[in-house]
């Protein structure tokens, strides 16, 4: 069975950093780009970041251009999003998914597997 096991989450001030992570089990998902999205509490679910299978080619959503970013490591199965210079407005659920292939994409639709998430709070 797939899963998808986020960490890292958690409170932070404004201006802080957090590392999230994200740790895949029951198959391999190094031939497979990777994702990060957030959904804010009344808001839809957001793109954030996703990688390739590589790391060869890294997408971003424009609001965390510049202070995210994402990374992988194919022999442990993991992904990875460093946030910098959070914001309140950056306080969501944050997950990761795995896409259905190698497409870097911001489209949710495409992505397979998705974790149960992880509460990042910015606070002002």
């Amino acid at each position: 069975q797939v899963q998808l096991v986020e960490s890292g989450g958690g409170l932070v001030q404004a201006g802080g950093s957090l590392r999230l992570s994200c740790a895949a089990s029951g198959r391999t998902f190094s031939r497979y780009a990777m994702g990060w999205f957030r959904q804010a509490p009344g808001k839809e679910r957001e793109f954030v970041a996703a990688i390739s299978w590589s790391g060869g080619r890294i997408d971003y959503a424009d609001s965390v251009k510049g202070r995210f970013t994402i990374s992988r490591d194919n022999a442990k199965n993991t992904v990875s999003l460093q946030m910098n210079s959070l914001q309140p407005e950056d306080t969501a659920v944050y997950y990761c998914a795995v896409d259905q292939g190698d497409i870097v994409t911001p489209l949710h639709y495409r992505y397979a597997y998705w974790g149960q998430g992880t509460q990042v709070t910015v606070s002002s």
